[in-house]
């Protein structure tokens, strides 16, 4: 493991330098691995894992637009493209990557699959973690572990075909085999994890469900949406508007930002803006942190699972969903955004 220091705090981690991918394979060389959906996660990783090298199955439901995505990128049905049942069973490990929603739906179909020493991967702890309400309980004598990428499926893939790696977390929830973190680990260099750090499947659903609604989606629409709003209301043009509060924060600073730090952007910028940062930063951080405590408490006491199942639940969710997406898609801001970006100068 190699060991990296937080300020003062220790952490250890799993890279590529110690569990190489020649070891990865030599490891899962007799597992079938059985990629259960093909959504949002699924693509990148049962094509990451396809590339390199291991015995890779889709199981999807015939007929569906996830189906026919698994066709165009290679999976031939009856060979590597099955059922979702019939994946399940010739599985040695499936890789469960239906959304929250469709696992519990499928849990009925998929539990009879799951043999003695076979091995169940999650990347997100939402069903075991909240089994009291999902009912996903799996059999005591199987591996059961998680590798959560810290990105989506989309940026999984590309950057696995830049050559790079995005960071995952691991756990072990179950081990029947004594081999259950092998596995675990040999998937999540697969899939084309940068490096692995250790979790546990609540911290990993308190982590993200607390990071979707905040900073990594819900916070940021909000402050979006609040500046842009301010910016227009006291006379200032929808270009100018979007440009200071999106697009020059995703196209300029958070690059930067990403590689070499927030101390080095505050270093490199105007004194004005160093100034007027550093004097009102912790202004919006007093103002926030009630909000996020919130949310935890929300997440950790079961609320927001319950939520997001109950409203998966409801018949007319998805007409719901799409027109509130529909609201967000056709507002003024991110209807200026879509003129910006189709002004952005091609790549030469």
């Amino acid at each position: 493991m190699a060991k990296l220091n937080f300020g003062g705090v220790e952490e250890f981690v799993i890279t590529r330098e110690e569990f190489p991918l020649e070891k990865a394979r030599e490891i899962l060389k007799n597992e079938t691995i059985a990629v259960i959906g093909y959504g949002v996660q699924g693509p990148g990783q049962a094509l990451n894992l396809r590339d390199n090298g291991f015995n890779v199955i889709v199981g999807q439901r015939n007929p569906s637009k996830s189906w026919d995505k698994a066709v165009a990128d290679g999976f031939v049905p009856g060979e590597t493209l099955f059922s979702i049942e019939e994946a399940a069973k010739q599985g040695t490990i499936l890789l469960y990557l239906l959304s929250d929603a469709a696992q519990i739906a499928a849990w009925p179909q998929i539990k009879p699959y799951l043999t003695s020493g076979k091995g169940l991967y999650f990347s997100h702890g939402f069903g075991i973690t909240f089994n009291d309400q999902t009912e996903i309980i799996p059999p005591k004598d199987i591996d059961v572990f998680l590798v959560a990428p810290k990105g989506s499926g989309t940026s999984l893939r590309r950057m696995f075909l830049e050559g790079r790696g995005l960071n995952s977390s691991y756990a072990i929830y179950q081990d029947a085999t004594g081999n259950a973190k092998d596995r675990a680990l040999a998937l999540g260099i697969g899939v084309g994890s940068g490096y692995l750090f250790e979790t546990n499947f609540k911290n990993e659903v308190y982590s993200d469900l607390t990071g979707e609604r905040g900073t990594l989606m819900g916070a940021i629409q909000g402050i979006f949406e609040a500046q842009y709003t301010v910016l227009r209301e006291h006379g200032h043009s929808p270009s100018e508007a979007f440009n200071e509060t999106v697009e020059e924060l995703t196209q300029s600073l958070m690059p930067l930002v990403a590689e070499n730090g927030m101390d080095w952007m505050y270093a490199n910028c105007s004194t004005t803006a160093q100034r007027g940062a550093l004097d009102w930063k912790n202004r919006f951080r007093d103002a926030v942190r009630p909000v996020f405590e919130d949310l935890y408490k929300s997440v950790s006491t079961g609320n927001e699972a319950r939520i997001s199942i109950n409203s998966n639940s409801q018949a007319d969710y998805r007409v719901k969903l799409e027109q509130e997406l529909k609201e967000l898609r056709e507002s003024e801001m991110w209807q200026a955004g879509r003129t910006v970006r189709s002004l952005r100068p091609e790549k030469q």
